[in-house]
């Protein structure tokens, strides 16, 4: 798979994400700067790593979500083609208007730092298919603004659709009722746990 890793100014995590990529396919990923026009040819994934971009100003990923290399991304998704946004990447994309809804500030505005735990819901994605259906998985966040917000409208047609690939749930896996790990819509995702703090193996990923 040749996967274009793409680099806002503050954005800290091109180099652990473009290693991780690199560990899981064999292949090198290009490093794409944010005022690029294009993507590399052939691209297959376009992932957005985490970080500060713009250093959060406005609301974090505003600013990025306007640089030019996110017309080659929304085209690139308009095509089929898949795009992975992690932390600030799921900030920008959905900025972008590439995925619905808006993250909101923490309660009591903390920045949390811990370990979670996530079901999966569907292993037949392009980014769940290492996992089975059911099973739990702990993964390490670390955030200021993880309250995903949506319409109860778009919630409902995300549940409809069958487009959450992951739920918040305790070890044993039962469902926390609170917080939902936004969906994955086949071709693009995106991940709130900070997954940016992980070590990568075949089937998935594990905390390091």
């Amino acid at each position: 798979m040749k996967s274009a890793v793409v680099v806002f100014p503050g954005i800290n995590r091109e180099r652990d994400m473009a290693r991780t990529l690199k560990l899981v396919s064999g292949v090198e990923p290009a490093l794409v700067w944010h005022a690029d026009t294009a993507l590399p040819s052939g691209t297959d994934l376009v992932v957005i790593p985490g970080g500060f971009s713009y250093g959060d100003y406005l609301r974090c990923g505003a600013i990025a979500a306007r640089s030019a290399i996110m017309d080659a991304v929304r085209a690139h998704a308009a095509k089929g083609g898949l795009v992975l946004g992690v932390c600030n990447g799921f900030q920008i994309l959905c900025e972008a208007d590439l995925l619905p809804g808006v993250l909101m500030r923490n309660q009591q505005l903390r920045f949390i730092c811990r370990d979670v735990y996530l079901r999966v819901e569907r292993s037949d994605t392009a980014f769940t298919r290492g996992y089975n259906a059911g099973q739990v998985i702990r993964v390490p966040v670390a955030h200021g603004e993880g309250n995903y917000i949506a319409d109860g409208e778009t919630i409902a047609r995300l549940e409809g659709e069958r487009r959450i690939a992951f739920r918040y749930c305790a070890p044993d896996g039962i469902i926390d009722p609170q917080p939902m790990l936004p969906p994955s819509f086949g071709t693009r995702a995106r991940r709130r746990p900070s997954n940016r703090r992980a070590e990568p193996t075949r089937r998935g990923m594990i905390g390091a």
